[in-house]
């Protein structure tokens, strides 16, 4: 599927969103960056630039709730159909069950 939203975007949008439930949950950010471990230098930089590591998000997200959410939404998804030519004929073709050998 072709994403129409730049990584910074994304970034930032992720950022916003885990400040809302960081207030939501009425935390400061010195608060939250003790129950998840995450220094409060980093916390800082996150909620102003988007930029975290993997791991710091996650402990984050721990705290804060979504972690699951994500995880969800990271699962494979089953496609039905491999090409344009599989929606035009109604037939979809099965997915391959091994990568290339290259």
């Amino acid at each position: 599927m072709i994403s129409l939203i730049t990584t910074h975007e994304a970034q930032s949008t992720l950022s916003k969103n885990l400040r809302r439930r960081r207030l939501a949950l009425e935390l400061t950010q010195a608060g939250l960056s003790k129950r998840s471990g995450v220094a409060l230098a980093t916390l800082r930089k996150f909620e102003q630039t988007g930029a975290v590591s993997v791991e710091n998000l996650f402990k984050l997200m721990v705290v804060v709730g979504g972690l699951q959410e994500t995880i969800e939404a990271s699962a494979h998804k089953k496609n039905t159909f491999s090409s344009i030519d599989d929606v035009l004929s109604g037939t979809p073709k099965l997915p391959r069950q091994r990568g290339n050998r290259k």
